[in-house]
């Protein structure tokens, strides 16, 4: 049998690790910042064009590389960081691997010009596919500077497989944001296509947060600091009422490395327990200091994941690190998110005899009868003692929108009573010939949202009213490229938009009930869910953004709604042409059968 067995071409090989290290221009940003750091540099200028794919120069005043080390930089596993295997344990830098050079000279064009600071002339070289095409002297300023141009060049697939510009280039704005954050120290600025996003001066971390953020984050934090002989934890926790129903501006970092460990998020998340309002979520920047004998950095090439010898304790340290704050600058409580109730805490009059409380009731109020009033809209399931009789019984609604439909799926009711009830502030009862419907309010009303939004991008016609003070929005530079992308999808669905620059919109109108207090979030997140939606192959822009807008206008659970509202839902479902399943493809209602409830032993 002859041999089959092949060592591969070192340009192969580094195109393999290159799928590991370098997947998108994010990744190439990621390594070339931090090599930079590495280097000693104070500041920092990163220039990309189209999102990455054409250009990523990242230039910096560093300590410079010498003729020789500028060649064999690229080399695989070629590093300054570590010598031995025992210097694994004892990680300081951001780089140690020696492959990221060589996998990004792999799959892109790349000149490097560098000069040490005490020599007088640099070195260029230029580096295609792995191989070198040309080194000789140069004049270039002290420090480094490296270009990365047609990123996967020779890697078609790869490159086919790049979202769009705005896509990528709020990853690689994150990017940035992750080493920024907890790198204040040194200055940043990065410009994409010539415009200038990002101009960070060195300081403090809260001075960073307002730089990237906005100057509100001043009154939305609260100092952390906790030191021990196991880890010493310093950053900024954001006050209760500023949670987001959304994640994203949670920042944890590991000597000066940001990672993602769920146990560690979850500390800090458990500091607010009974602060919170349900689905929310606290901003958080906090780094943790830890010998670097005591954690484990080498796990996988993006070096966001790491293990912890000390975990359980780090857990407890840093979760009560952050209770502390939360308890020494406010008292929040529960109350925090009621804040009509009172608590009269004045000491007790000696002699003093409590009055009987007034009680204000209805007095033509009968639970046992059929026929609801507006106060009767909401019932709890805390009696068992009514009378359903006449529940099953159908009776045609009087819709104030459009006709009912009668689908033809067996499972779609041809008839749906006037009687509906709320049930735990999520759920809309009602009656049928065939038996008892049960609708999610928020997946039905998310239906009827989504036909309704899409309809009018359809006619170029929307209903909309005037906000008596227009409302400011302010984005990040990448995520107003994003909006900026889709305002005339935005303005054909109700909302008057229009750009102030700075990254800043004015919202002078909005859909006919919608709260200009929810603006902000509403659009934050629908640019998320945009970004995210669009990592999906053939994904459609428009239903894209129909469907963000409808999660995020729909009724949640736990919003009381009033007979008139209910009714005014389960007539608009029924005109929709897919009622049964909301725009994701979930179940809007059930129907149950009255002789399985008559059957129940």
């Amino acid at each position: 049998m002859s041999d089959i067995i092949n060592i591969l071409p070192d340009s192969v090989a580094n195109q393999i690790a290159a799928g590991e290290v370098v997947d998108r221009p994010a990744s190439a940003v990621k390594e070339l910042l931090e090599n930079a750091m590495d280097a000693g540099a104070t500041e920092i200028q990163l220039i990309v064009k189209d999102a990455g794919r054409t250009l990523i120069q990242v230039v910096d005043n560093g300590c410079g590389m010498s003729d020789t080390d500028a060649r064999i930089c690229f080399e695989r596993h070629a590093t300054s960081k570590i010598k031995q295997a025992g210097d694994l344990f004892d990680i300081r830098t951001m780089g140690f691997r020696g492959e990221a050079l060589a996998s990004i000279a792999a799959i892109a064009q790349v000149e490097l010009r560098t000069r040490p600071h005490d020599a007088e002339l640099g070195t260029e070289v230029i580096i295609e596919g792995s191989q070198i095409r040309s080194q000789q002297p140069a004049q270039c300023p002290a420090g480094t500077s490296i270009a990365v141009k047609n990123l996967f060049y020779n890697v078609p697939a790869r490159r086919n497989f790049l979202k769009k510009d705005s896509v990528e280039l709020s990853h690689i704005e994150e990017t940035l944001r992750r080493i920024a954050l907890i790198h204040s120290d040194i200055a940043f600025s990065f410009h994409h296509n010539g415009r200038l996003l990002y101009d960070l001066k060195a300081g403090n971390m809260a001075q960073r947060i307002t730089q990237i953020f906005s100057s509100a984050y001043k009154e939305r934090l609260y100092a952390i600091e906790e030191k021990s002989d196991v880890v010493q934890i310093k950053g900024y926790i954001g006050k209760a009422e500023f949670a987001r129903k959304t994640r994203g501006e949670q920042y944890l970092f590991v000597n000066g490395r940001y990672i993602k460990h769920p146990a560690l998020s979850t500390a800090i998340e458990r500091a607010y327990t009974d602060m919170l309002p349900d689905r929310s979520y606290p901003s958080y920047f906090v780094g943790l200091t830890v010998d670097p004998s005591r954690i484990d950095v080498n796990i996988h090439p993006t070096k966001t994941e790491v293990k912890f010898i000390d975990e359980s304790t780090i857990f407890s340290l840093l979760r009560a690190a952050a209770r502390k704050a939360l308890g020494q600058f406010s008292l929040a409580t529960e109350f925090e998110f009621n804040p009509s109730t009172e608590i009269d805490f004045s000491p007790t009059p000696k002699n003093y005899i409590p009055r009987e409380p007034l009680i204000s009731y209805n007095p033509n109020y009968n639970p046992f009868n059929t026929t609801p009033t507006s106060h009767q809209g909401r019932i709890k399931l805390e009696s068992t003692t009514q009378n359903f009789d006449h529940f099953f019984d159908p009776e045609p609604v009087r819709p104030t929108a459009s006709p009912l439909p009668q689908p033809e799926p067996p499972t779609t009711p041809q008839s749906v009573g006037v009687a509906c009830m709320q049930v735990q502030e999520r759920f809309i009862v009602s009656s049928l010939h065939s038996g008892i419907i049960v609708i999610d309010q928020q997946r039905a009303h998310e239906r009827i949202i989504y036909d309704r939004l899409l309809a009018a991008g359809e006619r170029h016609v929307a209903n909309s009213q005037q906000l008596l003070f227009p409302v400011n929005c302010t984005f990040s530079p990448a995520d107003s490229e994003i909006m900026a992308e889709l305002l005339p999808d935005i303005k054909s669905r109700g909302f008057e938009i229009a750009s102030l620059g700075q990254c800043t919109f004015v919202v002078s109108a909005t859909p006919p009930d919608m709260n200009e207090g929810e603006l902000q979030p509403l659009f934050d997140q629908v640019i998320m869910e945009y970004k995210n939606s669009m990592l999906q192959k053939h994904a459609n822009r428009d239903q894209c953004l129909c469907l963000s807008l409808a999660r995020q206008m729909a009724v949640k659970p736990g919003k009381q709604l009033e007979q008139a509202e209910m009714q005014q839902m389960v007539a608009d479902l029924f005109s929709s042409p897919m009622p049964d399943r909301s725009p994701d493809g979930r179940k809007t209602f059930v129907i149950i059968d009255p002789k399985a409830l008559l059957n129940i032993n």
